[in-house]
């Protein structure tokens, strides 16, 4: 540490603490000790490490050791070591112009050499710049690892909502503005016992919705419902908040003595709805109006425009005799 004491105009004392950090930068401190009513400066030469020590850092109190606060070679050891007078307020609590969020970090990793490090990536910037203005070396290291760490972690592929409610469907399908495929799937609803290919079924569903979801994630929302009503396994897709198809995958089976509830898997189908369901997903573009839109045109077209089947037949036959000759 490199000190240096002058006079400003006022007659303030000013210090000026130049810390060389291994970071090679340089950080500036500037302590103003005036004799201001209500204020004053004190220095903490020969005090005993277990005496505790008051802080106001940015309005939060904190209360520790002299010990803690000298025990690694930072900003505050230079402050409380008695090598420099500090400003404390009538009450003597030692004032520090700092923002006390994170300092109960700060005094964690002074007593024990670590602390948990907040999970935020905001939070973890706010903690970073504490760090360096303490000049804290192994904290600022960490700080800056968890941030290196945290940018290359990707983000979810793909999420899925699950259904708790009616209310809840109904506001995910209103709101979203991509078409929606839901699964409801519920093993529990069933009135009679279960076909031996049912559980099979059962899976192979839910294993297709969740290879959808991977392959049409950002075109279409998919959502789970495991609550539902009396349905077993039901797919339901909508298209512009409205529903556009369904298809229930259960039914009841007659056997030999009982009934008997069965799963089934309509793959084909079920592949042929989710690739319609993408023609919703312009806002405007509705395909059933589209197709009415275009059936009203060939209808109001000329009938000198439209040739018939057996116009069509004919003129193939003069063809065929042209040829023939």
């Amino acid at each position: 540490y490199f000190l240096s004491r002058a006079k400003n105009t006022d007659g303030e004392i000013v210090t000026d603490i130049q810390v060389l950090y291994p970071l090679n930068f340089l950080i500036f401190a500037k302590i103003a000790m005036s004799g201001e009513s209500g204020s004053r400066s004190s220095s903490f030469r020969s005090v005993s490490p277990s005496k505790y020590v008051k802080l106001n850092v940015g309005g939060a109190l904190f209360y520790t050791t002299m010990g803690t606060l000298t025990k690694q070679d930072n900003m505050l050891r230079a402050m409380f070591s008695g090598r420099m007078e500090v400003l404390t307020d009538s009450e003597g609590w030692i004032l520090i112009d700092r923002s006390g969020k994170h300092f109960s970090t700060i005094l964690n990793y002074l007593r024990d050499g670590s602390a948990p490090l907040p999970e935020g990536r905001k939070e973890i910037l706010e903690l970073l710049a504490e760090a360096k203005y303490y000049c804290m070396a192994e904290l600022v290291d960490q700080c800056q690892t968890l941030l290196k760490r945290k940018q290359i972690e990707a983000d979810p592929i793909c999420r899925v909502p699950v259904i708790t409610s009616g209310r809840e469907e109904q506001a995910v399908i209103t709101t979203s503005n991509k078409p929606v495929v839901k699964l409801l799937y519920n093993r529990g609803n069933n009135k009679y016992s279960y076909t031996s290919t049912s559980d099979d079924n059962m899976l192979k569903n839910i294993e297709l919705f969740d290879k959808l979801s991977l392959r049409f994630n950002g075109r279409v929302l998919f959502i789970k419902d495991v609550i539902g009503t009396n349905e077993i396994c039901c797919w339901t897709f909508y298209g512009h908040s409205r529903k556009v198809a369904e298809i229930c995958c259960t039914s009841i089976v007659y056997a030999t003595e009982k009934k008997q509830t069965k799963v089934e898997f309509p793959e084909a189908r079920i592949y042929e709805e989710t690739l319609n369901i993408l023609l919703y997903e312009s806002r405007d573009m509705d395909p059933e109006k589209d197709m009415l839109a275009r059936a009203a045109e060939v209808r109001s077209l000329p009938s000198s425009c439209c040739v018939s089947d057996e116009e069509d037949e004919r003129t193939d036959r003069q063809d065929r005799g042209v040829r023939r000759h």
